[in-house]
């Protein structure tokens, strides 16, 4: 009854507070505000006492609404993954939210479910259940599923917990990691962190272009115009030096409250990480479901020997956030926990031809190459010069491409590797290989080169050998899954065939 209303609040506190401003605080504007209040109480009332959800043999049921009554069902079979999250008023109130995420009919479509502002015991409580029951139901685990008399395994679980749950499963919690303080450091290394003060900034201004309007816009106007020029030359430099100083500061700050505490635990026959200071979030993904990892790097964080660790699931919503498993951190400690949590990557990385080079320097300097011959061809010194110099830059950064470029095979999992200014190696089971794509440009087919993509089914959905020689991706491929290949291949040396 508390967390509904505050949430709704949140969003009308800027039109309430410029209702009371530019209406000068009369009865109607106070009259209007308190009503608002007290409608989105009673809402919160109403939800409270309308909601409920039941954990049944197998599924999950969730009523709710007065007026306009809404009923989901969800099979705990196609339960793909159960977060629980807590803002800081949640963690106030002693609750939290439970998402279940879950497949619904069609490959490209999702049915979840919320529960909003359940106790905290009982999020934890809820998690592992659905997520034990959905193992039992796809027999991936035994266990009861149905009541020794014979009736309903469960009865009604309402909102406030009126009736008996379902038995948890025994507590099986593993602990790989457990982020040190020092790791918060690692934030100034993302460009993502540092930018933290634009963002700032550009929030700011747009909420007091909200607020404000006209106002704002016509008192900066009145003080630019009435200021004196070199001031305002100064006033920038200074402006512009305190947000470079304020970058890395801002950054750590930022990284920090986003993974505060951040923990990676196997539990139940998953991992769940969980992260965050003044919204925590505990997402919990399948180890079956887990098909490989991803380690990710910058320029910035490689200086240091930093990387960050993601994993390839299948049907997973949200990735980009939900499949963290590790923040930025050192090398060797992320490898160590790949190592225990998952599985890594026991082979090298076969290094491309030198073809791939040629093509990484014309991509990187020639285009800039180019702008500077035609600039100064016409005359344009300034942009002739700036030309010349990004291609000089582009050498460097040419080369570390190609040194980037890999792909190697263990016996059991494929590693491919690509990028520079952001760089990443994905390394998947062979088992979830489930096909092959050769694609070749004109510019490929005279130096023999191919760009292989290695189909899955998780994470991103494919991963590209980027400019390998075409005989040796054609032998890489029937190396990893020779049934699937093989079959397309020449053999001279059956009579009768033909390739």
């Amino acid at each position: 009854m508390v967390v509904g209303p505050i949430n709704q609040l949140k969003g009308l506190l800027l039109p309430i507070a410029a209702g009371l401003v530019l209406g000068g605080f009369n009865a109607w504007v106070l009259g209007a505000t308190g009503a608002t209040v007290v409608a989105l109480l009673v809402g919160g009332f109403v939800t409270w006492r309308t909601t409920r959800y039941e954990v049944g043999e197998d599924r999950l049921e969730i009523r709710k609404g007065l007026i306009r009554r809404s009923r989901r069902t969800i099979p705990l079979e196609r339960v793909r993954g159960v977060d629980v999250t807590s803002t800081l008023l949640h963690r106030l109130l002693g609750v939290a939210v439970v998402r279940i995420e879950a497949a619904a009919g069609s490959a490209a479509a999702t049915e979840d479910g919320k529960l909003d502002a359940v106790a905290a015991d009982e999020a934890e409580r809820l998690r592992r259940v659905l997520l034990h029951r959905k193992a039992v139901l796809t027999g991936q685990e035994s266990g009861p599923r149905a009541a020794p008399d014979g009736g309903a395994p469960e009865a009604w679980e309402s909102a406030r917990g009126e009736a008996q749950a379902p038995p948890v499963p025994e507590d099986d919690t593993v602990t790989y990691f457990a982020m040190p303080r020092s790791w918060y450091l690692y934030g100034a290394l993302s460009l993502g962190y540092l930018l933290t003060p634009f963002a700032v900034l550009a929030t700011l201004f747009g909420t007091v272009q909200q607020t404000a309007g006209e106002l704002a816009n016509d008192f900066v106007v009145d003080w630019v115009t009435s200021s004196d020029r070199g001031f305002l030359l100064v006033a920038a430099l200074v402006f512009a030096g305190v947000l470079v100083l304020l970058m890395p500061v801002f950054a750590v700050v930022s990284y920090a409250l986003t993974h505060w505490g951040f923990s990676l635990r196997g539990r139940d026959g998953s991992l769940v990480a969980e992260r965050g200071l003044f919204t925590r979030r505990s997402v919990t993904l399948e180890r079956r479901r887990i098909r490989g990892h991803e380690l990710l790097d910058t320029p910035l964080e490689r200086t240091r020997g930093a990387v960050r660790l993601r994993a390839i699931v299948t049907g997973l919503g949200d990735a980009a956030n939900r499949a963290v498993l590790l923040p930025t951190g050192p090398r060797p400690v992320v490898e160590d926990v790949v190592g225990r949590a998952l599985a890594l990557f026991g082979g090298t990385l076969k290094r491309h031809p030198r073809a791939a080079l040629f093509r990484r320097l014309t991509r990187s300097v020639g285009p800039f190459a180019l702008v500077a011959v035609v600039a100064a061809a016409l005359g344009a010194e300034w942009l002739a010069v700036a030309g010349a110099v990004l291609a000089v830059l582009g050498i460097p950064l040419g080369v570390d491409r190609y040194r980037a470029l890999g792909h190697g095979y263990d016996g059991e999992r494929v590693s491919v590797r690509s990028g520079s200014l952001s760089r990443s190696q994905a390394t998947v089971e062979r088992s979830a290989v489930i096909g092959w794509t050769w694609r070749q440009t004109l510019f490929q087919r005279g130096p023999s080169l191919a760009d292989l993509q290695v189909t899955v089914g998780a994470g991103a959905g494919g991963y590209t050998v980027q400019d390998a020689s075409i005989g040796e991706s054609v032998a890489f491929a029937a190396q990893v899954t020779p049934e699937m290949v093989r079959p397309f291949l020449e053999d001279p040396g059956t009579p009768g065939r033909k390739g």
